[in-house]
């Protein structure tokens, strides 16, 4: 069923307030498992999710594939009988439209990508086992209301998940990495990361434990990011979770360090959140200083603040919540084999496993592959490593940042070393 005849026949039956989420999407994965294509798939999904508020009780009721409209409705409005009333958050008569020109690229020449990937990735270091997934998807999002809102967004993804393992007796290395573009997928540069990965791998080294030097590759910078950008949400900043609930405009971290979201930065650009509020770029911390929260409407609203549009659903049958489209790193001037000279004795940290540090900013993360640097030079993959700190403190103690920004998911990011974090083994 269309949208627009779902939200015709809610309106019928005397309901006023309503939005309407409706999700489209096709892939086309390709499997490569152990050096070998494995599976190649095609699959089509659709779900709904509707809105609405009777008698200002609100209730939200989804359904995926074929559906009853008549029942989604019922079971809206059961939902709605159980809830409180509060005011609906609704924005007005717009249109955003943005259903730019498709991707073409065939299956088949995504299988010719991967079989190249693998013969170069095992060229110098046969030994390897090889994982990689491909995939192709289209995804359409329309959100209409009952206030006049048409907002859709067509977007074609190209992806690459690529993992390496390579097991040397009772030795095992696994190297991991992935790519996300709405144009080319170009594997060339992760290609020649992993293999100079395997080649500093080679060689094993001990470290000794005590307060070192710390180089976060931006793959593994990403970690404390993440508990930075959850301590700037809106909803974290409304309850006073976060400790930087009353530090607007206050310094907070190094002022090398300059954060922003760029709404318009491809591939992870997007022009409007899921309440249907337009999407904008701003500056989260400026030169250490807290600049801006990012808000969904609610939270914008019990705080008294300009909503910043990043108001998303965790899932279809999730109420919207503060989420950053992107994070951009402001970067450095310093090229990475620089920042790797300038270390006479440290630790190059490049992934890390387990759970991230919470939003107290405490960490102790066990090392997944990390590398000793002696006298500006790599000499060896470490193991059985832990380093730990906290996140607050830490970029507080930046020396330095990369000029090499990379995409580690949705977060742009140059490498960056802290002064002194405890390492143990």
């Amino acid at each position: 069923m269309e949208v627009e005849a779902l939200l015709h026949l809610a309106q019928k039956r005397s309901i006023s307030e309503l939005e309407i989420y409706h999700v489209r999407s096709h892939s086309n994965p390709v499997c490569f498992e152990s050096n070998h294509l494995k599976q190649i798939e095609s699959s089509q999904a659709t779900g709904v999710a509707l809105r609405l508020w009777n008698n200002g009780c609100p209730g939200l009721a989804v359904a995926y594939g074929d559906f009853n409209p008549d029942d989604l409705i019922d079971k809206a409005l059961a939902i709605s009988a159980l809830n409180s009333p509060e005011i609906p958050l609704l924005n007005g008569g717009y249109q955003i439209i943005d259903n730019p020109t498709p991707l073409y690229q065939e299956v088949e020449e995504l299988i010719t990508q991967g079989r190249s990937a693998i013969a170069l990735l095992r060229e110098e270091n046969p030994e390897i086992l090889c994982n990689l997934d491909l995939e192709k998807q289209t995804e359409t999002t329309t959100l209409i209301n009952s206030k006049g809102l048409y907002c859709q967004h067509t977007h074609t993804s190209l992806s690459a998940s690529i993992g390496v393992e390579w097991i040397r007796e009772e030795d095992f290395l696994g190297i991991y990495d992935d790519i996300y573009s709405h144009e080319i997928l170009d594997l060339t540069k992760t290609i020649e990361s992993i293999k100079q990965r395997l080649q500093w791998a080679k060689k094993h080294s001990i470290i000794t434990s005590q307060k070192i030097p710390i180089l976060f590759t931006p793959n593994a910078v990403t970690s404390l990011w993440e508990t930075l950008s959850d301590a700037l949400n809106g909803k974290r900043i409304l309850d006073k979770s976060s400790p930087w609930h009353d530090c607007h405009g206050k310094k907070v971290i190094s002022p090398c360090l300059t954060l922003s979201q760029q709404a318009d930065f491809q591939p992870y650009n997007c022009l409007f959140d899921d309440e249907g509020t337009a999407t904008s770029s701003y500056n989260l911390i400026e030169a250490g200083k807290i600049s801006n929260y990012y808000t969904d409407k609610l939270n914008a609203d019990k705080l008294g603040i300009t909503n910043t549009g990043n108001g998303f659903r965790p899932s279809l049958g999730s109420y919207p919540t503060p989420e950053l489209i992107n994070l951009i790193v402001k970067n450095g001037s310093t090229t990475f084999e620089k920042l790797i000279k300038n270390i006479d004795y440290g630790l190059m940290v490049d992934q890390i496993l387990g759970n991230d540090a919470d939003i107290s900013g405490d960490f102790s993360l066990n090392l997944d592959l990390g590398y000793l640097v002696q006298k500006g030079e790599i000499v060896g993959r470490v193991k059985d490593t832990m380093i730990s700190g906290n996140v607050y403190q830490a970029l507080k103690q930046v020396q330095d940042l990369g000029n090499d920004n990379r995409w580690s998911g949705s977060c742009y990011t140059p490498s960056m070393v802290i002064d002194s974090l405890s390492v143990t083994n």
